[in-house]
């Protein structure tokens, strides 16, 4: 198989393309929100709406798509090989979930140990041959039991059901608006943490993340990224089915916003999820319709970035913590959500130029190439290109 001058497989060329789309656009969301400030006293203005509408929740929604299809990837190549790769994959979580302690312990909230706990659930489905039983799997995750049973019980008085979700009482923020970086460290090991897995729990995000996980595999096997020229017509009928299904959801979001609790609170909380799958659903297959309409050449400038992901990830919060946060600059006081986006687009340009520039000399973003050394317990990887030899 041929490979491009970065080093992507031609066939994952789109799908390293939409990881680059889905950081780059997570990142924004991220300098909107102060990494994690702006939720101290959250005010409108539309360029966070604009912000938030776009990329919030779709694009941590297809990060998570685009782990579950590199979780088919490694495990048909190692099947193609005649080789077991259940174990060392979750070896390779292992390692994962440890590089999201360390990052959460700057900033609290990491996703990836999310996606590397989850991932452990994702193993077993592998052995599901049947795609109708997975996307069935899939179905009922994103129809979200857990909301559901809420709506019921409030809807019924239960007084359990009625009460402020836990997600909402937040204690480490007060540290992060006054604390040095030992007190913030300390917050995000325990109090941070605990606020976040509520989030995640609450809103059904953790469920949400293993039916994204088993859509990507599904779409692993069928090819659906390897030949999208197959699923032309579905893709069409795909994409009107999920605007309409987003409008529907975005109009009942709309009529039952204002609750702080109980049974209306949760079904804003339900179509808000659904919302967010639908708008994510639709960029995919809006993203494969440009790939294959001419826009190859301007969006594979996303690929580079989508092979670092991990570091970059990382790298963003230990350069802008420092700025945003009074252990370091404190800029976030003088911080106005016009000047967020500026240095976040400028920022975006700077990882786009240094990620392709970084892959003329290695194989692998620095992250990367430890986290593959960790999973194969050898330092024997090529981490560093050769240089081309100079004509004669």
């Amino acid at each position: 198989m041929s490979v491009e001058p970065n080093g992507a497989s031609p066939r994952l060329a789109i799908v390293d393309a939409l990881r680059g789309y889905a950081l780059m656009g997570l990142f924004l969301v991220h300098m909107l929100e102060y990494f994690e400030l702006y939720w101290s006293n959250p005010t409108s203005h539309p360029v966070t709406t604009a912000v938030f509408t776009l990329f919030m929740g779709k694009t941590f929604s297809l990060l998570a798509l685009c782990f579950g299809f590199s979780f088919f990837v490694m495990m048909d190549s190692a099947a193609r090989r005649g080789e077991p790769f259940a174990g060392r994959f979750a070896w390779r979580l292992i390692l994962l979930a440890l590089i999201g302690v360390l990052h959460g312990l700057v900033y609290r909230g990491d996703i990836i140990i999310v996606l590397a706990l989850t991932g452990f659930v994702l193993i077993p489905f592998d052995k599901v041959r049947s795609n109708r039983v997975l996307l069935a799997v899939a179905t009922l995750c994103f129809l979200q039991p857990y909301i559901l049973l809420w709506i019921a019980a409030g809807a019924a008085g239960a007084p359990w059901a009625l009460g402020k979700p836990h997600f909402t009482n937040d204690p480490a923020m007060a540290v992060y608006l006054t604390g040095d970086i030992g007190q913030v460290f300390r917050a995000n090991l325990w109090e941070g943490q605990v606020n976040k897995w509520w989030f995640f729990i609450e809103t059904g995000r953790c469920v949400q993340v293993l039916g994204l996980f088993l859509v990507g595999l599904v779409l692993g096997r069928i090819g659906f990224f390897a030949d999208p020229g197959r699923f032309r017509r579905g893709r069409v009928m795909a994409l009107v089915s999920v605007v309409l299904f987003a409008a529907v959801c975005h109009v009942i979001k709309a009529k039952t916003a204002g609750p702080s609790s109980g049974p209306v609170f949760w079904t804003n909380m339900l179509a808000g999820g659904w919302f967010t799958l639908s708008c994510m659903a639709a960029s995919v297959l809006i993203f494969v319709w440009l790939w294959r309409a001419g826009g190859e050449r301007a969006l594979g400038a996303l690929v580079p970035v989508g092979r670092m992901t991990l570091t970059l990830y990382v790298a963003q919060s230990l350069v802008f913590i420092p700025l945003f946060y009074p252990l370091g600059l404190g800029l976030y006081e003088r911080m106005t959500p016009p000047l967020a986006l500026g240095i976040g687009l400028v920022a975006v340009a700077v990882q786009l130029l240094l990620a392709a520039v970084w892959f003329k000399a290695f194989h692998y973003g620095p992250l990367e190439w430890l986290w593959r050394c960790g999973t194969r317990l050898s330092f024997d990887i090529p981490f560093r290109r050769k240089p081309e030899p100079r004509a004669a």
